[in-house]
């Protein structure tokens, strides 16, 4: 069974909705065990939990907003790469900003 648009452009079946179901419901529980049981250290977990989101970030893309490297999907591509971008370049000068005020409050705070 295909799912179509007004256009009739077919965009997904029951079954890849399906499966992008199961997967993102996967990938939202098996990190939520692991942090609530403690099972590893809390630095594992930051990052485990930081994996599992990102692999959850590309299934969305992927089996519910049905982005791929198609012609016809260029442009949605394109912008999904540009908002990539902007976001590491905004988490990262926001990580550099703090660390360098931190660094540079904690040398004011010693007396240095």
């Amino acid at each position: 069974m295909s799912i179509e648009t007004e256009n009739g452009v077919p965009r997904g079946t029951l079954r890849s909705y399906t499966v992008g179901l199961i997967l993102a419901v996967a990938l939202t529980v098996v990190p939520f065990i692991l942090v609530m049981s403690h099972a590893l250290s809390a630095t594992a977990l930051i990052i485990l939990a930081a994996a599992f989101a990102a692999v959850q970030i590309v299934v969305h893309l992927v089996y519910f907003l049905h982005l791929n490297t198609s012609s016809a999907q260029h442009w949605n591509m394109l912008a999904a790469v540009y908002t990539l971008i902007v976001l590491i370049i905004v988490v990262g000068a926001t990580i550099w900003i703090m660390y360098h005020l931190n660094y540079n409050m904690s040398i004011s705070l010693a007396g240095g």
